[in-house]
């Protein structure tokens, strides 16, 4: 079903080491409202969609955050790579050091685990868009948060991409509601 390209979405780039905003940045890959849990959610809930253009609309998304946990784990790999033992202890890192070394996994910024608890996928459509309006607004919400934690230009760059990503997505979770709505009211033909 997919093919793909190896490369990124959108070129990742950082301007030195920071294993103190690698953990602020991890949130977006394993925490409820990261680029995993979206990815997971968005693809779980298409099968349920009543509409083509719904069911192909939340496999592209679902498909392209996954791109999006790619950008996000090379961040973290830029960002922890060539950094000391004592550099990962002042970030707040020593325990995740201890067990993971600086291997990539799915947690949040404050070292809770990723777990399928976070994805919402109910099977009412209205419901289930909803909740992904939701969390489209919430992702763009952290990325504004990581912005502002972080001085680094080149950092910066990709993370607003994925802001406006979320925002892009927002629309058009937006579109498929309307979509959704509308066939719901149809009269059915037998």
């Amino acid at each position: 079903m997919w093919i793909y390209e190896k490369k990124l979405e959108y070129p990742v780039k950082v301007s030195c080491p920071d294993p103190r905003m690698a953990k602020y940045i991890m949130t977006q890959l394993g925490g409820p409202d990261g680029e995993l849990s979206a990815a997971i959610r968005y693809l779980n809930q298409r099968f349920t969609m009543p509409t083509n253009m719904a069911k192909a609309l939340l496999t592209d998304i679902g498909t392209e955050e996954m791109a999006h946990v790619e950008m996000i784990q090379t961040m973290i790999y830029m960002l922890m790579k060539n950094t000391t033992v004592e550099e990962i202890k002042e970030a707040g890192l020593g325990g995740y050091y201890a067990i993971r070394d600086k291997a990539i996994y799915p947690a949040d910024s404050v070292g809770n685990p990723w777990t399928a608890a976070y994805i919402q996928s109910i099977g009412d459509v209205i419901a289930d868009l909803h909740e992904d309006l939701a969390a489209e607004q919430k992702a763009r919400a952290v990325y504004e948060h990581l912005l502002s934690l972080t001085d680094d230009p080149l950092l910066k760059d990709g993370l607003r991409f994925l802001r406006e990503r979320e925002v892009v997505h927002f629309q058009r979770f937006g579109e498929a509601l309307r979509n959704v709505e509308e066939y719901s009211i149809r009269k059915k033909h037998f």
